[in-house]
């Protein structure tokens, strides 16, 4: 489920950019934002002319995530135990490295600029939004400058300019729930 919300906000900015910036099919085969090649992870190379996007953290939002295993009802009426639904933010890293520094900046504004209008994402204003995916919710985060310096030292690579999304929440439900035994499910019914 996290590639499918990587790939849908690169779609999304791909097809954003290319209507703000005048780019022309005959001009550039390319898109304009780009995961990381898997050849060059090691050292780490962004590509030039295109920005890059880079997943640098997943965070679990335990605050909404009760700590017990709970029982369900299917649509057969069977019980289930299932596993609390696990909640996770995504940290994503948008980095813009051209030749022309101040196109790399243009970019990046237009990145801000397309997730304050499009703040939120779900299945009514983003009909390409992958039907598991409730809804996602952008947030742009700054960073204290020894925090940056941490992300591009443990990066191996100099600062590029850069703007960075919390993407929350993934919601990761049990869908392997296991049917409770039958005594449990007896006791379950008899208490209620």
């Amino acid at each position: 489920m996290i590639g499918k919300v990587l790939v849908f906000l690169k779609n999304q900015l791909n097809a954003y950019l290319k209507v703000k910036s005048g780019w022309r099919p005959e001009e550039a085969t390319e898109e304009m934002v780009e995961f990381l090649d898997g050849a060059s992870i090691d050292p780490l190379t962004f590509k030039p002319e295109v920005v890059s996007v880079l997943l640098i953290n997943i965070e679990e939002e335990n605050t909404l995530r009760s700590a017990d295993p709970f029982t369900a009802i299917d649509r057969n009426g069977v019980s289930q135990k299932v596993q609390p639904e696990i909640r996770l933010n995504l940290y994503v890293l948008f980095v813009a490295r051209f030749t022309k520094y101040e196109a790399g900046l243009d970019y990046l504004s237009l990145i801000i600029q397309y997730f304050q209008h499009n703040r939120r994402f779900n299945q009514h204003n983003a009909p390409t939004l992958d039907e598991e995916i409730e809804q996602l919710v952008m947030e742009l985060i700054t960073l204290p400058f020894s925090e940056q310096n941490e992300i591009w030292n443990a990066l191996r690579s100099p600062y590029l300019p850069s703007v960075l999304y919390k993407v929350s929440m993934i919601v990761f439900r049990d869908e392997d729930a296991m049917p409770l035994p039958e005594t449990v499910e007896k006791i379950i019914r008899t208490s209620s």
